[in-house]
């Protein structure tokens, strides 16, 4: 057995390179790293193939440590606190309303601070303009937690007798439960108001979109660029517009370039049977928990509480994973977050974001304030600005908007201006306005951030704002283009569906072959809601709305 993302060997060599990108000179350590016998991070698995021997592990956990007394130069541009983000910020929403300036025009890039050196492989300095367009028992839930738990008392829900299925737990929506099922109505909220229908239908929209794109990108995840776009061709499917298939393409192909293991045979549109798990679907619905638990006031350490409660180990990755294992060593948060953490501007954080906008629609301030809480349990800076700019995006969006390219701008008003992201994000707009073929959009984009991990936030959240503004925010346009892009397919897709879906605004909106494989139903391990329908999800999560 080799547990992923967690061994020092392989953690340090994420950290050699998380380092470089913070301008942090780490070359002494590598030297060190590299003549001891040590090894570069494993480039797209979670954990080497062979362990290191002990005298190699024991020297990686002390330079893990080494790496983390090196100060960054980048560190006042990219503060990871609260206050001094939101001072960072000059066009920071207002509370309640979501105005931003305009996003520069074609070849204007915002100026920034001295950043040091150049990212290995990159043809440009960081942060410099570059010209555009070129080419067991799950835990019980206890009395009063359950999801979407109403007002009304309810029993505590008990593990099932001996004998019987363990998964056969009372699923929101299904008759004999509390909670309203598919096409209830939940009836007034705090304020005595009856359901916005508009919201709840935009959310609905918003869940099953985020599925969608989600599961267009699972059977791609972890490919290579070049990967992706020969399946698709041999399938004639590119430009993308549709699922992706095994059937017409040669063997050969199928040989060289293998699926997703664990996704192939629930993500093809020849075995599409509902939605499976995956963990950007089981991060928004821990996301009702935390709010049906702990109200929108709760704290990162209820975060940790309720991960620790309801979410399995083996279900988190890199840097949740890091931050769980630093959880049962007795580290609390912000530590959780930084201790021999090299993810920690990965894009995890982002994809845990959804919830936080869709529950404070037109809000993007708040949405990207109560993201940040949620975040910082495993993520610094960039990391913790990719779930603030996505959390904004999707508040906007949620409040009604059907201007995808102000949902944008909302999104980049809660990021620091001189940061990495908000630099590769504009960039990428600004890319995606000027070139006619997203095909060289997404070269330029990966020719730029070339250095960078595939599932770090900075390049991904780039992906995301190019695909969401090339395709002026179509439902198909922009989940085919952030998958198609590569990357972090299934979280760009599931992002993408999401901004999608909202300003889509009905579920009827959204063409109907992205929507019926999904039967209304959902797979996971997180307790209570197994099989629940996506309907269903769109009620809770308006009742969270109604609760604010």
């Amino acid at each position: 057995m080799r547990v992923t993302w967690v061994q020092p060997e392989d953690l340090l060599g994420h950290e050699l390179r998380q380092a470089e990108q913070e301008g942090r000179d780490a070359s002494a350590v590598r030297a060190r790293w590299l003549a001891a016998g040590g090894h570069e991070a494993p480039p797209r698995a979670g954990a080497s193939p062979v362990p290191a021997p002990a005298h190699l592990r024991a020297l990686a956990e002390r330079l893990l440590d080494e790496l983390a007394a090196l100060p960054s130069p980048l560190a006042p541009y990219e503060p990871t606190e609260f206050a001094s983000i939101r001072a960072a910020c000059p066009t920071w929403p207002a509370q309640g309303s979501s105005p931003a300036p305009p996003l520069p025009e074609p070849g204007e890039e915002a100026p920034g601070p001295p950043w040091p050196g150049r990212l290995p492989g990159s043809a440009s300095p960081r942060g410099e303009a570059r010209a555009e367009g070129t080419p067991g028992a799950r835990p019980r839930l206890r009395e009063g937690a359950g999801p979407g738990n109403s007002s009304v008392a309810r029993t505590p829900t008990a593990e099932p007798p001996s004998g019987t299925d363990p998964s056969a737990r009372p699923v929101p929506g299904r008759a004999g439960n509390d909670e309203p099922g598919p096409g209830g109505s939940l009836g007034p909220g705090r304020g005595g108001a009856e359901t916005d229908d508009a919201l709840l239908t935009r959310l609905h929209a918003a869940w099953l979109g985020r599925a969608a794109g989600c599961l267009l990108g699972k059977p791609v995840e972890k490919l290579p660029l070049h990967a992706i776009r020969t399946l698709a061709r041999a399938a004639g499917n590119w430009p993308l517009v549709t699922w992706f298939t095994a059937r017409g393409v040669p063997e050969d192909l199928l040989a060289a370039h293998p699926w997703n293991r664990r996704s192939a045979t629930t993500s093809l549109a020849e075995n599409i049977d509902g939605m499976p798990e995956d963990d950007d679907l089981n991060y928004p619905l821990l996301d009702l928990l935390l709010l049906r638990r702990y109200g929108t006031a709760f704290r990162t350490c209820d975060v940790a509480r309720l991960w620790l409660d309801e979410l399995p180990a083996g279900r988190t990755f890199t840097a949740e994973r890091v931050a769980y294992r630093n959880l049962l060593q007795g580290i609390e948060p912000p530590a959780t977050a930084v201790h021999r953490n090299p993810f920690r501007e990965w894009i995890g954080a982002q994809i845990r974001a959804d919830v936080h906008g869709w529950t404070n629609p037109g809000d993007p301030a708040a949405a990207a304030e109560q993201a940040h809480r949620d975040a910082t349990l495993t993520h610094t800076a960039n990391g913790v600005y990719g779930a603030m700019f996505a959390a904004a995006t999707i508040a906007e969006a949620a409040g009604g908007s059907a201007d995808v390219h102000g949902c944008v701008e909302a999104g980049l008003g809660v990021v620091p201006p001189h940061s990495r992201l908000a630099r590769a994000v504009r960039a990428a707009v600004t890319a995606a306005r000027r070139t006619a073929d997203f095909d060289d959009v997404v070269d330029h984009l990966h020719a730029r951030h070339a250095a960078y991990h595939w599932v770090h936030a900075v390049p991904n959240a780039a992906l995301l704002a190019a695909a969401l503004t090339h395709a002026e925010g179509d439902f198909t346009g922009s989940i085919c283009r952030a998958v198609s892009g590569g990357w972090d397919t299934d979280s760009n897709g599931a992002t993408a569906g999401c901004v999608a879906g909202l300003l889509a605004g009905h579920p009827d909106a959204i063409p109907a072959h992205w929507t019926a494989p999904l039967k209304n139903r959902l797979a996971t391990t997180v307790a209570g809601f197994d099989g629940v329908g996506f309907d269903t999800l769109a009620e809770l999560t308006y009742r969270e709305v109604r609760r604010k």
